[in-house]
């Protein structure tokens, strides 16, 4: 970057601590950002980043309380003097969960509304609209109710919403988590094309970063809480959180490392080759035979002597909004012990049949059952034991005043052994602070207490939706160990992502649903691989083969050859 370029944010010397906690969550920040780059911050969940983000436009100390030292400027704007409805025209701030943003009842009103508090004129109103709209695909959500929207659907519009305000500086927290991979890449490509053309400076904190890792000026990097700043290539040597391409270049030696697909697809005729003289990718099979053989293997039979008791059953099963429909004569079987990952587009109809299949909507035709009961009929203890549902935003499951508290609730309201669901919580999420409220969590660590409350119940069928927004990689292995574990016990999990790399590290199946039409059923590797929108880094770079993770890779070498 110029010696010359505009600096737009600074922080000088920035400390911060947050009420009744010991140690600062910010400690000693001194950086520059300038106008027209586009920072990626990351690190493991919890560790500030969404601290450092709020602290940009003043929510961190005006609404979070706390002490705050040194001099956070923006545009030459003090914040501490400044509060955050002061900067509205400097910086536009997208936070985790957007609907928390939302005060209008429609779309087009949510976009006009920064813009009247700023005293916009209505002919400039109108014409911002309309280029927002087209600019993030969003122009066919005009007239719909922000309250039926999908969280895909939010994110766009929570983004779309501050851009008609027309800022200097957009700060996005994780705005790809809610968003299939397609839509993801059409809101990125509009955001880089606004700080290409138009100079915008954007200030992104994100988990998935085989997302953003290649479109990044510069990283900023929290492993506590005295963050670094270096080029992509450079922080990608050391970071302690990286995407699959990097993990790749890492495992293999690669230098420079590479990040993105096209840089590691350079690579890879060589590790291809090598990988076809040790061993071939994992073959393919019938998802149920896969699911078969697994629960043979972990109970000591022989292949095929055992077959898995089915415990999900949809039949044709249809649900309509407003006439609308949003499942299609759906049908699905899932058994004990299988890992069933639903994929598809925002409002492809993912979150509606979990919510059948948890008993929280009747089908309006067809039927649903679990373990042959009508999930909708059952109430209490009953309920739990049977399905546990952690739905998108995991805020809804939590109501005690600290996590210890949250665990110690769980544990009697399900009659449950003092202990279960905190050390649930410590598979999950190790060190997460007991004495915390769950509200001041992190978005990744309120999803670890809220899969913790579910998980500790043991339910035979576990429905996840969303289950990695907001979590880091490593927190995401965790979580993949702990659903490999709940399906060797017998339990059977259906998670709905847009995450295709949780896909394809642990699901045995994928089903994919299209306008509320499932549209295809199999097996992971084959439903991904040959996907050019659901397809893991690592699929893409090893394509024609059918690799899906780095772990794959290395085992596989481990077994015909060292690694260089």
């Amino acid at each position: 970057m110029s010696a010359t370029a505009t600096v737009t944010v600074s922080f000088d010397g920035v400390s911060f601590r947050y009420p009744d906690t010991d140690a600062p969550t910010l400690s000693d920040v001194d950086l520059q950002i300038h106008e027209g780059e586009l920072i990626l911050v990351i690190g493991p969940t919890g560790s500030g980043k969404t601290t450092f983000l709020r602290a940009i436009n003043g929510l961190v100390p005006h609404f979070s309380g706390g002490r705050l030292g040194g001099r956070v400027r923006v545009s030459g704007h003090d914040t501490e003097h400044h509060a955050p409805r002061e900067l509205a025209d400097v910086v536009g701030f997208v936070p985790q969960d957007p609907s928390d943003s939302f005060v209008c009842d429609t779309v087009e009103e949510e976009l006009a509304y920064a813009m009247e508090n700023l005293g916009i004129a209505p002919v400039v109103m109108r014409r911002r609209v309309e280029e927002t709209l087209d600019l993030l695909s969003i122009t066919d959500l005009r007239d719909r109710n922000t309250a039926t929207l999908s969280g895909g659907q939010q994110q766009r519009v929570a983004i779309a919403a501050v851009l008609t305000a027309s800022p200097r500086i957009l700060v996005l927290d994780e705005p790809t988590s809610s968003l299939d991979p397609a839509a993801a890449e059409e809101v990125l490509a509009a955001i880089t094309r606004l700080v290409h053309d138009v100079g915008l400076t954007v200030i992104m904190a994100e988990h998935r970063l085989e997302r953003v890792g290649h479109l990044a000026d510069r990283v900023i990097i929290f492993d506590g809480p005295t963050p670094t700043i270096a080029e992509p290539a450079e922080a990608m040597i050391s970071a302690p959180v990286v995407p699959p391409v990097v993990e790749l270049g890492r495992a293999m030696g690669w230098r420079p490392l590479p990040l993105s697909v096209r840089d590691a697809r350079r690579h890879a005729a060589e590790l291809r080759e090598r990988l076809g003289s040790t061993t071939a990718p994992p073959a393919s099979m019938p998802a149920e035979q896969h699911v078969i053989d697994q629960i043979d293997e972990i109970h000591g039979n022989g292949a095929g002597d055992s077959i898995p008791e089915p415990v999900v059953a949809a039949s044709h099963v249809t649900v309509r909004y407003h006439r609308s429909p949003a499942l299609r004569d759906v049908d699905l079987v899932i058994r004990a012990g299988e890992i069933v990952s639903i994929m598809g587009r925002n409002g492809a109809g993912k979150s509606t049949l979990l919510h059948v299949l948890a008993g929280l909507r009747s089908p309006d035709g067809g039927s649903a059952t679990i373990l042959g009961a009508s999930p909708h009929g059952l109430t209490g203890h009953e309920r739990i034991r049977r399905v546990g549902l952690v739905p998108q935003d995991p805020s809804i499951l939590l109501y005690a005043e600290t996590v210890d508290g949250e665990c110690r609730l769980a544990d009697r309201e399900g009659g449950l052994a003092a202990g279960t669901t905190a050390d649930t919580l410590e598979r999950l999420m190790p060190g997460l602070a007991p004495h915390a409220h769950p509200r001041a969590l992190s978005e990744g660590q309120r999803l670890a207490l809220a899969l913790a409350v579910v998980m500790a119940h043991e339910p035979r069928v576990l429905l996840l939706d969303e289950p990695t927004r907001g979590l880091d990689y490593p927190a995401k292995r965790r979580l993949a160990d702990s659903l490999d574990d709940l399906a060797g016990r017998g339990v059977a999990v259906v998670f709905a992502t847009h995450d295709v790399e949780l896909a394809a590290s642990v699901a045995h199946r994928v089903v994919v649903l299209a306008g509320g039409e499932v549209i295809a059923d199999g097996p992971a590797r084959d439903v991904v691989c040959h996907s050019t929108v659901f397809a893991p880094q690592v699929a893409k770079i090893m394509a024609p083969d059918e690799w899906l993770t780095v772990e794959e890779i290395v085992r596989a070498l481990d077994r015909g050859t060292t690694v260089p």
